[in-house]
């Protein structure tokens, strides 16, 4: 066995090992490590070690790839993307393995291009350090500043970038807002103010911009907010306590948090097993909205739910949140709209607006003020700093608002 030979046995190794430890099927594996085979036996032809393999030594053998593909079958993939992160997956995973980061960091060559990144860094490091902003807002408001000084491109070079006018802010907001909503927008000026005004405070232009992006109009209440009836969560629930899959099982522990609590999406995926105090039935809730925690009590459904989890459905692995993905990769779950949208649907219920996590919070509030519980208390469950986030829902009892209606006189004008 030569040395290039044993180096890339052990590489594959290293490799099955991390996929075993995911949770991977066999097939999987094996598909993983064939394809990580090729291309291994791909760059040991060129002589190129592992850990000096680029982007451009993928680029090649995936052309090299999809050309083999197409004499063999004919005909190009029927989907290309679909084909190649197929084949670049246990690609990009070997590569993590042997170089400790994929993709690796980029080589500025282009000076225009190296300024422009090292402006939209320092702006996410004064996002983070100057206004504490949380990862999910600084992650989006810095993307947002990379797409527009990639839209400005000459016009915003070292030397000329101090003249940037609002005419071609202006020409930036009717190029990116065509294709966009009024919240988008919204949000999309939200950003862009945000990074004008970095500019401005650091040097970068002579003018405040910031000031000149106008945003459409949102209106207080204008909307009714999505609610789930009483009926209707129990319709989910018992839908998704039917189903028996390792996938069920998780989704029901969620329902009923959602449903009990009336809990955010970002409070039920940022819990963690040392959150739940079997001894004292207590249950910990991370408020990351407003910063701040809760204790509530772990009540029976609720905990037994979670356990049938824990015990039938939980992944074996070191992560400490508590619920994950049901297939390997096993990962914290990021969101739950899909999940709680799939759930809704099953249980044939007409989305009328947007169904997501909040349709079970929202529903749980108007069940509490029906059972006459005071606004402060359900300020208190629900994690409100101020009554008065706790009042809107007093808009979606709609019932409980005509049986208090004030009769109209017969003579009235």
């Amino acid at each position: 066995m030569g040395s290039n030979q044993f180096i890339n046995e052990a590489w594959l190794a290293s490799l099955d090992l991390h996929l075993t430890g995911q949770g991977y099927s066999y097939r999987t594996r094996w598909t993983y490590l064939a394809e990580a085979k090729r291309f291994l036996d791909y760059v040991a032809e060129r002589h190129r070690p592992v850990r000096e393999v680029t982007l451009q030594d993928i680029s090649s053998y995936m052309r090299r790839e999809l050309r083999r593909y197409c004499k063999r079958h004919g005909h190009a993939p029927r989907s290309e993307q679909d084909w190649r992160t197929v084949r670049t997956s246990p690609i990009h995973m070997l590569l993590r393995q042997a170089q400790g980061q994929w993709p690796p960091t980029p080589v500025l060559s282009m000076p225009l291009a190296a300024f422009h990144w090292g402006i939209c860094r320092e702006y996410a490091s004064w996002l983070a350090g100057v206004h504490g902003l949380a990862t999910g807002t600084i992650s989006s408001r810095h993307e947002e500043a990379r797409r527009f000084m990639a839209w400005l491109g000459e016009r915003a070079t070292q030397e000329n970038i101090t003249r940037l006018s609002a005419h071609t802010v202006d020409s930036y907001i009717q190029f990116r807002t065509t294709t966009l909503c009024r919240h988008a927008r919204k949000a999309l000026a939200t950003e862009l103010r945000s990074f004008l005004k970095y500019l401005h405070l650091t040097g970068y232009i002579s003018h405040n911009l910031a000031a000149s992006v106008l945003a459409p109009k949102l209106y207080n209440f204008e909307n009714l907010p999505s609610a789930l009836s009483d009926d209707e969560m129990r319709r989910v629930i018992r839908l998704t306590h039917e189903d028996h899959s390792a996938q069920g099982i998780r989704d029901y522990a969620i329902v009923m948090l959602l449903s009990t609590y009336g809990l955010r999406d970002s409070e039920v995926t940022h819990l963690r097993l040392e959150d739940i105090d079997w001894r004292h039935q207590t249950l910990r809730i991370r408020r990351t909205k407003v910063a701040t925690e809760s204790v509530l009590p772990l009540l029976v459904p609720v905990g037994e739910a979670i356990l049938a989890y824990l015990r039938n459905a939980r992944p074996h692995t070191t992560i400490r949140e508590l619920f994950l993905r049901s297939v390997a990769p096993y990962r914290p779950l990021c969101n739950l709209y899909q999940l709680v949208r799939t759930r809704i649907t099953e249980a044939g219920i007409v989305r009328k607006s947007k169904w997501g996590s909040h349709a079970f919070r929202h529903g749980r509030a108007i069940g509490l003020l029906r059972a006459g519980v005071p606004t402060k208390q359900i300020a208190d469950v629900l994690g409100h700093r101020s009554v008065t986030s706790t009042n809107v829902y007093l808009r979606l009892a709609t019932e409980d608002l005509r049986a208090v209606a004030l009769e109209i006189p017969e003579d009235a004008p």
